[in-house]
């Protein structure tokens, strides 16, 4: 715990995943002593299920949201996360069924949910990637249910948005599609990876941002050295927000390994160096505006 009290918030991470079964209580522990809450994200009907659950079980230190990841609106058969399922399981979208898991009191946020292009290229490895046009049609159409059903619950929206390689291709559609949709009071890109020219897109028109690992890592080509800490420069503090999306994504100094929530600390710290703030008042910032968002 920090100045005032303060918790440092993950708002994005997947401990109801397998691959926290044997330790789960353990690493909630780690991050109740490093004075960290958590938003644990649903990516289909069953996780999100799980991560009401664990907000049930942990009410002081965990909340949920409800969501179906773009990976999964795709071709039958195509995604496999070890992470996430231990066993290849298609689960087929049902807006029905996440209406009924979005009013439970315990469900702060729609997501995630959004485009995923990245893998959609040319490929006979992967089925759905020769249907690329289709896949993109389908993941537009979830996003669209759940971009309603956010509007409809009053509660943000929580978006995953990955691009194709080397290009904006996923923002620009995101951001034609939500473009007249100001029944949405809080759209926010989790895990953003996009440049500079997209971050500048998504401020103008009152995206948030949920920062993660990915401010920790030094960048791979000198011609890229700083990049990412020009974005992060540019966006304003007010709409900054902390994530781990763990399993995922460790920061350093724990690159490399299964990433956890108590490790948002490390991405904390970047943030305020990379901010030129101190640490203490960014946590409160930060924390004011997932109170502001989130109720949490």
């Amino acid at each position: 715990m920090f100045k005032n009290g303060q918790h440092i918030i993950d708002t994005h991470c997947h401990l109801q995943f397998p691959v926290y079964d044997s330790d789960r209580g353990a690493v909630i522990g780690r991050a109740h002593e490093a004075g960290v809450k958590m938003i644990v994200a649903g990516t289909q009907i069953s996780t999100s299920q799980a991560a009401i659950g664990l907000a049930h079980k942990y009410p002081d230190d965990i909340r949920a949201t409800i969501g179906f990841h773009p990976s999964h609106a795709v071709i039958e058969g195509w995604h496999h996360d070890k992470y996430e399922q231990e066993e290849k399981m298609a689960e087929k979208f049902d807006i029905q069924k996440l209406k009924e898991l979005a009013v439970d009191s315990k469900v702060v946020g729609i997501g995630e949910c959004g485009l995923d292009y990245y893998h959609l290229v040319e490929s006979q490895k992967v089925p759905a990637c020769r249907q690329a046009g289709k896949v993109k049609s389908m993941q537009k159409e979830v996003f669209m249910e759940m971009a309603g059903l956010a509007a409809d619950l009053k509660k943000p929206l929580v978006i995953h948005c990955r691009p194709s390689k080397d290009s904006n291709d996923a923002y620009l559609d995101l951001l034609e599609m939500l473009k007249n949709r100001g029944d949405i009071e809080f759209k926010i890109l989790h895990c953003f990876s996009g440049d500079l020219e997209i971050a500048k897109k998504m401020v103008d028109v009152g995206f948030y941002f949920t920062l993660g690992g990915i401010v920790t890592f030094p960048d791979k080509k000198n011609k890229n050295k700083g990049a990412y800490d020009e974005i992060v420069r540019y966006i304003p503090v007010e709409r900054i927000m902390t994530e781990t999306d763990s399993p995922y994504i460790a920061p350093v100094p724990h690159r490399g390994k299964r990433n956890e929530p108590s490790f948002v600390v490390e991405v904390v710290k970047k943030l305020a160096e990379i901010k030129n703030i101190p640490l203490d008042d960014l946590i409160e910032k930060i924390s004011g505006t997932v109170n502001k968002i989130f109720k949490f």
